[in-house]
């Protein structure tokens, strides 16, 4: 199936029998032909863990699963859209910017403290960003939001990358992340995102930063 860019704010996806997609609620601007929506409370091919993980990360909003045969337009908010097409690997991103992805995908949820420690779970709770993270694997298309537009930064391993956590939309590879602060702990109190806090990526890959620190 695949996703179609329209223009940066908007994609046009084809669905056709046997095959589904999954969309955030609220992402259907137009459709042709005979397509159907329903909320998806087993959180993709994730399945019940999946949905545990999105509950604890206060996302009680279903996926939204689309089945039929035709056409469906996707936006969400004005924001920016980003495609990102897997060829079986690992894409990871915050689930508040999903916006559809295939059903050809399997959905996980990922814990960021699992990789980061205690430093990860300090980017959830001052930062403001969610302790948990969506994974998708396999082949298929993602679309992703964003504010004020994406880029695409590789990761390598004699150059790691470092983000302002809540600039960080997405990443994919054999990556590790940190989080790390330039400040004291006393400093850190009441401050959640520019200098006090770097995401540092480190390994191969790439990693995708939006234009702003704007929550979704």
């Amino acid at each position: 199936m695949g996703f179609r860019e329209i223009n940066s704010k908007m994609i046009e996806a084809t669905v056709a029998p046997g095959q589904r997609l999954f969309s955030q609620r609220g992402a259907m601007l137009a459709y042709k032909g005979e397509v159907g929506f329903t909320p998806n409370l087993r959180g993709g091919q994730g399945g019940v863990m999946s949905m545990i993980g999105r509950r604890v990360a206060n996302e009680d909003t279903p996926l939204m699963t689309v089945e039929g045969n035709g056409t469906v337009l996707f936006g969400h908010g004005g924001h920016h859209i980003q495609v990102i097409n897997l060829a079986g690997d690992t894409l990871y991103v915050e689930a508040d910017r999903l916006l559809a992805f295939e059903g050809t995908l399997e959905q996980g949820t990922v814990f960021l403290g699992a990789q980061g420690g205690v430093m990860g779970m300090v980017r959830g709770q001052v930062s403001g960003q969610g302790l948990f993270t969506t994974s998708l694997k396999g082949h298929g298309a993602v679309a992703v939001m964003a504010h004020g537009g994406v880029i695409e930064l590789p990761i390598t391993p004699q150059r790691p990358v470092r983000v302002d956590p809540q600039a960080y939309v997405a990443h994919h590879g054999d990556v590790r992340n940190k989080l790390s602060t330039a400040l004291g702990w006393r400093d850190m109190v009441g401050r959640g995102s520019g200098e006090a806090f770097q995401l540092e990526l480190s390994g191969s890959g790439a990693v995708y930063v939006q234009a702003s620190e704007e929550k979704l």
